[in-house]
């Protein structure tokens, strides 16, 4: 963890909670739920984008909505580990649209990643074409996820 994270305040954290549950709230309305007037809100959401607290606005979609059932969990095993490898896979892996997340994992392999598709033939096109021709890939094992019992994609700041 970085040793200069922001102070933030109680107000600073009402912020944050209600944008990350509703990211179109408008000043005025989102000030009214803080108990600040509009100007001092506006001021700490831009203090709050500087800092990177805030690292931008967007909708959120529904996957299933879009054709995007199918959800899969992929641990890669890399042939190397050294730094130039590791670049090249991770600059490689973010050019896949499947892949939702990528995480650098301290265990049994070396990669966990989450990859949407259409469905079960999709993904082995996936893996068969991308995620197998990544760079320095020695194996893979996938998991398939039945149902999601719980997706907190975006954070919620304890208050």
């Amino acid at each position: 963890m970085p040793n200069d994270l922001p102070d933030l305040d109680n107000y600073d954290q009402k912020i944050l909670a209600a944008l990350s549950e509703e990211g179109r709230i408008s000043v005025t309305e989102l000030a009214r739920r803080v108990g600040l007037t509009k100007t001092p809100v506006q001021a700490r959401m831009k203090r709050l984008e500087e800092l990177g607290v805030i690292k931008g606005y967007r909708a959120v979609l529904s996957p299933i909505r879009m054709g995007l059932s199918h959800v899969a969990f992929v641990e890669v095993r890399l042939l190397d580990t050294r730094e130039v490898s590791l670049a090249a896979f991770n600059r490689a892996v973010r050019a896949l649209p499947e892949v939702e997340e990528c995480h650098m994992i301290a265990g049994g392999f070396d990669y966990l990643l989450k990859v949407r598709t259409r469905d079960i033939s999709d993904y082995r096109r996936v893996m068969g074409e991308k995620i197998s021709a990544l760079p320095h890939v020695s194996s893979t094992t996938t998991y398939v996820a039945m149902e999601t019992v719980m997706d907190a994609s975006a954070i919620s700041p304890q208050v």
